[in-house]
């Protein structure tokens, strides 16, 4: 292969384009997209090609060929071996060619392009009552030509196998140029293939360990075998595109059950569940999945769970739920587990379900929030033989002190684990070859494979031999040469491998902390920690619409690009800390531009497995990219709001008449950087904190420590909390603030406005104007001491506000002790009610609600309190989730209309169209509120304004709807 110098003099890139009618991409930022897939590894390419078709990948092959460059498929990139990354060219399959060509029901088949996403297949054949058995747990996200490529299985394979299984014939495109239509009868096969089986019988025949359901190391050859029907589509399968690109595919589908019911079963220990899960399979499960107790750390998650340490999760179907829930509790009987349910609630088995899928996240950190890695993430053994292979495991992890928690498909004695081995420290790079040559023999030991699921890639290839030994191995370079004899294609793969411990991501990063803002409590406060939280799972790349309560990713579901996912900008974090790819630091235009459509939402805080903040790493980006520059003109306008505002309070009713002459609002709107499809929000005549003093001066009183008293005292003048008076609130809706004041006395519970001007800095926070931000949060500190003195609780309406003061505020001031007591004294609004006012009975409403959650309160705050004060108040239905695309400043800024709007359709405003007459719409934030208000014309309320309202006409069903 060439040493890329035809790449970097422009050469390949100029003949790429010439060729081929996809895209073509030699810049920065398309390349550090694809340096890492979802392993330790990284490899750079030089050029990134999206082919429209399978001409474009021959195309793009044959100039490959003429420039001697190595060549890489690129699904998801959601391979946890390296095999997703490459040098030379990544071909991405996921831009264009991603659609399901056909479905014959009858045959039971689908013909597919490689990037469509497994989803998608399944909704597309769902109609048939079919489905595609294999099923990984990034269903969501991961592609068919990924797959294929890896001979992915998934947690129903105890039932319908792995891809091998399920694939009838292949359309390939070898390096060579030769387009093969693979199958069975030696079909497709390229020239030599069949002699190489013939001279080898006796090895293919013995050379494979038996008794695995799960072995994917090394290639297939035994599927050449003639009387397993030399099937070359089979044996193509798990060759992590070492052997050609595929460019469609027919599949093979499975009856869907038209029920399905999950037992889940506790035990006392992961090995015994282990030693369990083979004895259930006689009883036909759909799935046999085992996790331990270290890998559920939600207590509402360890709640839903059965009295264990362990527990094994045992999915069966039937053509009725009768049927399927009869075959459960068989299960529940055979079990003999120590305690166990069954769960026929669909809601309930997706929650629970959930926490299994997760761990592929959780189980990136320990208990302890150390670091641990894949490597290791997929052996098996023979299914028999997994709880004594466990045990052994973990006592060989206890000899290298590591610590890691496997879990995974123990039906089929496959194994996932995480491990803590400091990759980032030259010491902990050798224990991880120490380690892995031994679990390579211990594996190998209880008849298993290196490999029960995510292929070899550069992370267990060169241990091969240890697993077949040298003869085979050699075979399996003589297959290699027959069908890519230039090595072209994912040189460094499966045959004469790249060292395990070279190639790793972490190699390239600074040894030493980068000087930041934030503290990054969670990661030592190491801002290159922080942003290899992500390890590529690829949970930010569902496509949408999405469903449920969950917000990550809405900039990716709007767009479709993987630079505007939380995992793509992490990356490009990654490189500008690199600074190989990515060479101009925090100066980088690849990451400015990838964070701009960034909302901030905070999402993936919360939803992203790892717990990637990309919120707050795209403040500390802009905190140092423009230090000393000028800045966008809506980082002054909007990031300066509060300050602004207050000074526009007392021409409010001037402002806004000039607001509706069209000419002025253009030229403010320009001048502020304002997108000028937006209409500006209109100023209170009367702000809130106004009418709060006004209303201590009627009362004639003031609070402790001068604060404006909002309503009526506790018996000694104490208020038993303090209603912060936010921006939005108090300049835009202070309706909001006078309705929480009327319930929150009709509860027993007076309340106080904090004494001086508070701000909790959150305007500046997504602006990265970090150096303002923690100025006034430091004044409001100052003022709010007789606050801290109290101990009272802090009640924030706006929940973007109340997530800055919880968040925000303690990461950005780490060393100030008030910060974190400000943080834990802050309560949305229904907490308040539920903490200070348990015995309240809110007016009873019984009407449906649409609207929703805000994407902070979601990720930040949580809303468990918010839906029981609904249901106390007869306020039915679910609130949508994701995000309203407003997102504060974001929807206002000039360029991210588009954008916003489209976030916007993911959920909201659906379920705003699809609502009944009557229904309440609710949203607490004043961004979903406007957004709903701007896009689709209706009137959303904050739940304390529908509460209040009813308070003034208690009579049922008074309150009109959105």
């Amino acid at each position: 292969m060439a040493d890329g110098g035809t790449a970097r003099d422009g050469l390949l890139e100029k003949a790429l384009r010439a060729a081929v009618r996809g895209e073509v991409d030699a810049g920065a930022g398309a390349r550090a997209l694809v340096t890492m897939d979802a392993s330790n590894y990284r490899r750079v390419p030089d050029v990134v090609v999206a082919p429209r078709d399978a001409d474009d990948i021959a195309a793009a092959l044959a100039v490959c060929r003429d420039h001697g460059m190595p060549v890489v498929a690129r699904g998801a990139g959601t391979s946890i071996g390296g095999q997703a990354t490459g040098t030379g060219v990544v071909l991405d399959l996921t831009r264009h060619m991603r659609a399901v060509l056909a479905v014959d029901p009858e045959a039971r088949t689908a013909t597919v392009q490689p990037g469509v996403v497994l989803d998608r297949l399944r909704d597309a054949v769902r109609p048939y009552g079919l489905t595609f058995g294999p099923d990984p747990s990034t269903h969501s996200r991961c592609t068919l030509g990924g797959m294929i490529g890896n001979n992915a299985c998934g947690a129903h394979s105890v039932a319908w196998g792995t891809t091998a299984d399920n694939v009838h014939e292949l359309t390939v495109h070898t390096y060579r140029g030769a387009t093969l239509r693979l199958g069975q009868g030696g079909r497709g096969a390229p020239d030599g293939v069949t002699d190489l089986v013939r001279d080898h019988l006796a090895a293919l025949r013995t050379g494979f360990p038996p008794g695995l359901p799960r072995r994917i190391s090394g290639y297939a050859l035994d599927a050449l075998l003639p009387e397993r029907g030399t099937d070359v589509a089979r044996a193509f399968c798990g060759s992590e595109g070492t052997l050609g690109v595929v460019s469609e595919a027919v599949l093979r589908l499975v009856e869907a059950p038209a029920a399905r019911v999950l037992a889940v079963l506790g035990y006392a220990d992961e090995s015994a569940a282990a030693e369990a899960a083979p004895g259930l399979l006689p009883l036909g499960p759909l799935t046999v999945e085992g996790m331990a107790e270290d890998l559920v750390r939600d207590p509402a998650a360890r709640a839903r769970l059965p009295r264990g340490a362990a527990w094994l999760f045992v999915e069966t179907g039937g053509a009725t739920p009768a049927e399927a829930a009869a075959r459960a509790r068989t299960v529940l009987r055979a079990a003999d587990a120590l305690d166990g349910t069954v769960v026929a609630d669909p809601a309930g088995r997706r929650a629970l379900w959930r926490v299994r899928e997760d761990a592929a996240g959780t189980a990136t950190r320990t208990p302890d929030g150390a670091e641990a890695w894949p490597g290791w993430e997929d052996c098996a053994v023979p299914p028999a033989r997994l709880g004594p292979y466990l045990r052994d495991f973990r006592a060989l992890l206890a000899a290298h002190g590591l610590r890691g928690t496997p879990y995974g498909h123990f039906g089929d004695g496959c194994v996932h684990v995480r491990i803590d081995f400091r990759l980032a420290e030259p010491d902990g790079v050798r224990r991880f070859r120490r380690f892995s040559e031994e679990l390579a023999d211990l594996v190998v030991a209880h008849g298993g494979s290196l490999s029960g699921e995510h292929g070899d890639g550069l992370a267990r290839a060169e241990l091969l031999p240890r697993m077949y030994g040298d003869e085979m191995v050699a075979l399996f370079g003589a297959f290699k040469d027959l069908w890519d004899p230039d090595g072209g294609l994912n040189p460094g793969v499966l045959v004469r491998p790249a060292p395990l411990d070279a190639n790793l991501r972490f190699d390239v990063l600074p040894r030493t902390p980068v000087d930041v803002a934030f503290g990054y409590p969670d990661d030592g406060g190491d801002f290159g920690t922080a942003v290899r939280r992500c390890v590529g799972v690829a949970k930010c790349r569902v496509e949408g619409p999405s469903t449920g309560p969950g917000v990550m990713c809405p900039s990716y579901r709007a767009t479709g690009e993987e630079r505007h996912s939380t995992r793509g900008r992490a990356r490009l974090l990654h490189e500008m800390l690199a600074g190989e790819v990515v060479t101009d630091g925090w100066r980088s235009r690849e990451v400015r531009d990838a964070l701009d459509l960034c909302l901030s939402c905070k999402g993936c805080r919360s939803d992203c497995p790892v717990g990637v903040d990309m919120a707050t790493y795209k403040a500390e980006f802009l905190h140092h990219h423009y230090a000393g520059r000028l800045r966008p003109a809506a980082h002054y306008a909007m990031g300066s709001l509060p300050a602004l505002l207050d000074l526009a309070a007392p021409a409010a009713p001037l402002l806004n008449a000039a607001a509706r002459v069209r000419p002025l609002a253009a030229l403010a709107k320009r001048a502020a950087g304002i997108a000028p499809e937006r209409d500006l929000p209109v100023l209170a005549r009367r702000t809130f904190r106004a009418w709060a003093a006004a209303r201590r001066t009627a009362s004639d009183g003031t609070a402790p420590g001068g604060a404006p008293r909002a309503g009526r005292t506790a018996p000694g003048g104490a208020p038993r909390a303090y209603l912060w008076p936010d921006t939005f609130t108090d300049h835009f809706t202070p309706s909001v603030g006078r309705a929480a004041v009327t319930v929150l006395e009709t509860a027993g519970v007076p309340v106080a406005l904090p004494p001086g001007r508070v701000c909790c800095g959150l305007t500046y926070v997504s602006t990265g104007r970090l150096d303002r931000a923690r100025t006034v949060m430091r004044r409001t500190l100052d003022a709010l001491g007789p606050v801290l003195e109290a101990g009272a609780p802090l009640v924030v309406l706006e929940p973007s506000c109340a997530a800055a003061l919880r968040t925000d505020l303690p990461e950005l001031l780490p060393g100030d002790p008030r910060a974190r007591a400000v943080a834990g004294l802050v309560r949305t609004f229904a907490q308040a009610l539920e903490e200070l006012a348990p015995d309240w009975r809110p007016p009873r409403l019984d009407r449906p609600v649409a609207g929703q959650t805000h994407c902070h309160q979601h990720a930040v705050l949580g809303d468990a309190a918010e839906r029981r004060l609904r249901e106390r108040a007869g306020l039915a239905g679910e609130l949508s989730g994701g995000c309203c695309g407003l997102a504060g400043n974001f929807g206002f800024e000039r360029g991210h209309h588009e954008v916003s709007a489209a976030c916007a359709e993911d959920q909201l405003l659906p379920a705003v169209r699809a609502a009944a007459p009557g229904t309440e719409l609710l949203a607490d934030g004043f961004s979903c509120r406007t957004q709903l208000a701007q896009l689709a014309g209706r009137r959303a309320r904050h739940l304390a304004e529908v509460l209040a309202e009813a308070l003034a006409d208690p009579r049922p069903g008074s309150v009109s709807g959105g």
